[in-house]
């Protein structure tokens, strides 16, 4: 669930089945993702709430609990419960003004996004989720293109690796060309990406599309919310005075790739291309 205000997300609810345990292993790797990339985060199972800010551990509090199969309130945590939520429905995120967490943001929503791309790809044709099917198999047909058109031997990770880079790059580049500083979603980031590049505006048309598997949807929407809370055109001016670029828009994509994964920054010569 995502709270928002005039449009603008304050904040995020992950809620699991009533009675499961937060604290399980099985939703560790899950949650760390979403800690790593989602400022303002509740993860509650409907009677137990935790609160994290920037991916560290606030406050927790637990209106009830299940006995013998009943649920049995507790009155007496209500008001505490209140001031969370109070204190989570009015944070209020810090408009972005330097690279270094620009780089940060964009990275860990990137991540996100490749993780989801792979696993949609590599997906086991006999354990077939059929709500999901139609988008998977999108996201197959244009991994076949990138084979025949681009890089023969990509394997599904490199694929969604490239993918997830240029939809936050893409997006990037979108804002960077944004005359309409209030405003910015995935659809008008279609809008602004240049007739001259074909591809990504291609890509983009799928990006900004109705059929847009909801399990990437939302992992685009909040790289929009990033973009939205920075003006891109101010920050890449300061970056370029800071690092005594002439074309600070490609040197960022180092400083983004690094924090993407190092390992390919090495070889980001083939990634940018």
């Amino acid at each position: 669930y995502i709270l928002t205000s005039k449009g603008i997300p304050v904040g995020y609810i992950e809620a699991k089945d009533l009675g499961a345990s937060l604290t399980d292993k099985t939703y560790k790797e899950q949650f760390d993702r979403y800690k790593a990339s989602l400022n303002n985060l509740i993860f509650t199972d409907y009677l137990d709430f935790h609160l994290y800010r920037d991916g560290v551990f606030v406050a927790s509090v637990a209106i009830g609990k299940i006995e013998n199969g009943k649920l049995i309130p507790d009155p007496s945590r209500y008001k505490e419960f209140e001031n969370i939520i109070k204190d989570f429905a009015t944070h209020v995120s810090q408009t972005i003004r330097s690279a270094e967490k620009l780089s940060r943001m964009m990275a860990a929503k990137a991540r996100m996004l490749a993780t989801v791309i792979e696993n949609a790809v590599t997906a086991d044709e006999d354990n077939k989720n059929e709500l999901h099917e139609d988008a998977n198999n999108s996201l197959r047909q244009q991994l076949t293109a990138f084979k025949e058109i681009l890089i023969h031997d990509i394997t599904p990770k490199e694929f969604a690796d490239i993918y997830a880079q240029t939809i936050a790059y893409g997006m990037f580049a979108a804002r960077l060309h944004d005359p309409s500083m209030q405003t910015f979603t995935r659809m008008e980031a279609a809008e602004l990406i240049p007739k001259s590049n074909p591809f990504l505006r291609k890509l983009f048309q799928y990006i900004a599309g109705y059929d847009l598997d909801n399990r990437i949807k939302w992992i685009v929407d909040a790289l929009a919310d990033i973009f939205r809370a920075t003006d891109v055109a101010a920050m890449l001016q300061n970056f370029g005075k800071a690092t005594q670029q002439q074309d600070p828009i490609i040197h960022f994509y180092e400083t983004f790739l690094g924090e993407y994964d190092p390992k390919l920054r090495k070889a980001r010569g083939v990634w940018y291309t």
